[in-house]
Order: structure tokens, then C-alpha cells, then sequence
């Protein structure tokens, strides 16, 4: 009777194995980001003021555009509304900003999403009343509107957007 050596017979799990997880990880949390929008990238224009003229955002709350070149917003929880100007460079340097509309959700909901900042270190929560969301999720050239809290779906984006520098450099820096 011949000895069936079980290794030599599975060694081309293994790579399908490994495969398979990194198919996993790529696509985990892809389900709660169905409805995110790619937007055009505006650039990164660096202006002055809020005041100085500019283009037209391409969309509300913007994704990527003409912004201060010298400050970012302070992570974490605004009660005060972020200009445009200002929060554009925040998604440039990997921000994600959750934006909601105070007139359409409770102090509780505005609480947990004020409770997100603990995901990373790169998060700016804020009141904004000019959109057409109850909820907006940004980070650079991504939207995700929400109808209402939405742990999951807040988590993934974070995960995948939250940390990526989008600075431009010059070649070879």
C-alpha cells in the first residue's frame, strides 16, 4: 500500500488560499460604498483667501478644487460650519469630513456621528445647512450621500479614504 503524503497533495491550496483572502480584504466593506460618487478632480489649486475668486466647486460639498494653501480645518468636531475653501484642503491631506444637516437630525444622531471622529485621526465632523443631503460623506474626488447614520457604511469610507495624501509632486520628489 502506498503512503499518501497529504501535503504534496494540497500545496495548490495554499496560493488560493492566499488569493482568496487577498480578494477578501480588497473587496470587504465595498458593499457599503455602492453609492459613493466619484467626482472630476478640480486640482488643487492653492488661493489665498476665501474670498479670492475661483472656479466653481463641482459639487456641494466639494470633493477637490481651489483651496487655502497655508491652514486645514481642526480635526475632530466643528459646531461652526467650514468654509469650502478651507475644507477642500483637508481632503487633500487625507481628511474625510462628515457634514450634516442640523435641521434634519436629532442631537442623539448628530452625537453619534460626532462619535466618528474616533476612527482616525484624519476626521473632521461639521454642521452644514447649503446641501442636498441629511448627510454627506467626503473625501478627495469621493461623495457619499446618507439619508441617515449609518455606522457601517460611515466606517468603510473611512477605511478606504481616510489617510491618502493628495498632494501633487513635482517628479522625482
Amino acid at each position: 500500500m502506498k503512503k499518501i503524503n497529504l501535503a504534496k497533495q494540497l500545496w495548490w491550496l495554499l496560493p488560493l488560499l492566499i488569493a482568496g483572502l487577498i480578494l477578501f480584504r480588497a473587496f470587504s466593506g465595498s458593499e457599503h460604498l455602492k453609492e459613493a460618487q466619484k467626482i472630476p478632480n478640480l486640482g488643487n489649486k492653492h488661493i489665498t483667501s476665501v474670498i479670492e475668486a475661483h472656479e466653481p466647486y463641482n459639487s456641494n460639498p466639494p470633493t477637490s478644487g481651489p483651496h487655502l494653501g497655508s491652514s486645514v480645518a481642526p480635526w475632530g468636531v466643528s459646531k461652526e460650519i467650514v468654509s469650502d475653501e478651507l475644507q477642500v484642503h483637508n481632503l487633500e491631506d487625507g481628511g474625510v469630513i462628515i457634514q450634516y444637516n442640523p435641521d434634519k437630525l436629532n442631537s442623539e444622531e448628530i452625537t453619534k456621528l460626532e462619535s466618528m471622529i474616533s476612527l482616525h485621526q484624519h476626521i473632521l465632523v461639521a454642521p452644514r445647512y447649503e446641501m442636498d443631503y441629511i448627510i454627506a460623506l467626503t473625501a478627495w474626488n469621493r461623495l457619499l450621500p446618507l439619508e441617515k447614520v449609518d455606522e457601517e457604511k460611515i466606517k468603510a469610507f473611512v477605511s478606504k479614504y481616510a489617510g491618502i495624501d493628495h498632494h501633487v509632486r513635482a517628479p522625482g520628489y
